[in-house]
Parts: structure tokens; sequence; C-alpha cells
């Protein structure tokens, strides 16, 4: 995949990476997680995730993964079932010369019923026109370590009895979570 063939991209905000663009792609319902959202929940994970584990569970821009990699996490898996999104986050993955992306081209379905894992992050910003998704939110607890948080992106405000919500804010039409 030819990164110089996309015309979407998105600047990495903190870390060794900081202002560096990762691309991607055209695809409807695509979005990238605003930067000032992304400035705001790092700001919640203290910035540095030194020795942390992360799980981005609808990669699509990747913008979440690799952010997160460019502030020390030791590992992220970035789950993309598009093969031409999954391409692009690979092509993204060895412009950053990075081997700590394990990035998977399967769902996010199929990941979580396979995959035993535990994450101290998990980043789940499932597509907004895809409501089906935040069925697979209580099935993200048993892919938790210790004391581990979810990331969670949606249009809609967010009541939910399993989790605590540990902080939340809004962005125009976006909420977000962080949640145990």
């Amino acid at each position: 995949m030819e990164l110089n063939k996309l015309n979407n991209n998105v600047k990495i905000i903190g870390g060794h990476w900081k202002r560096k663009n990762i691309i991607f792609s055209d695809k409807d319902g695509l979005r990238p997680t605003l930067g000032r959202v992304r400035e705001t929940l790092f700001n919640w994970l203290n910035q540095d995730l030194t020795d942390k584990s992360c799980l981005d569970l609808f990669s699509g821009s990747g913008a979440l993964g690799f952010e997160a990699l460019s502030r020390n996490a030791s590992i992220t898996y970035m789950i993309e079932k598009d093969n031409n999104i999954y391409k692009v986050l690979v092509a993204n993955k060895d412009h950053l010369k990075t081997d700590k992306a394990v990035i998977i081209n399967t769902t996010a379905e199929n990941f979580i019923s396979q995959n035993h894992v535990l994450f101290d992050i998990i980043f789940f910003d499932p597509p907004f026109q895809d409501k089906n998704q935040i069925s697979l939110l209580p099935l993200l607890k048993q892919h938790l370590a210790p004391d581990g948080l979810i990331y969670f992106e949606s249009d809609n405000k967010f009541e939910e009895e399993h989790f605590k919500i540990i902080k939340s804010s809004r962005a125009g039409k976006v909420y977000f979570y962080l949640l145990q």
C-alpha cells in the first residue's frame, strides 16, 4: 500500500512520534478520534503508557493505537475487519518503523471470542452507524487486566450499570468515557 496515494491524514499529538502524520482510508463512516478528544483521553491516562498493553478494537485510522504506542505502550493490538483499511494500518506501522503494533485483519467479535490476552487499556470506538457493536462492551471485561480501563466513544449518552464511569466528557456530538 502506497501511503502517498491517500489524502486523509491525522497527526499524532504526543509522545516520540508527536507531529507525525498517519494516513487513513477514504471509507464512509471512518472517523478518526478528534485531536482534542485524544488529548483529553491521554491526559486522563497520565500521558505516559510505559509497560501498558493496549487493544484498539475497531482500529480504523489507527489514531488511538498509534498514539498509545507513541506514548510508550509496550504493545498495541489493532483489530480491523476491512482489508483495505488493514493494509493502510500495516503501511503506517512500516512507516513508523515499529514492531510493537500487532495488526490483525478480523472482526472484533472473532478477536474477542478467540483471544484470551488481558489488556491494561482497551480502546472501544465502534462505527457509530453500527449500533449492534455496543453489545460487545460487556464482553470486554474478561479481557481487562486488574485495574484495566476501557475508553469508549459513542454518539449517544452512555448509562450502563456493569461499568464504573471513571471520567466522561463530550466534544460536539461525540460522548467519550473512561470505564472500569
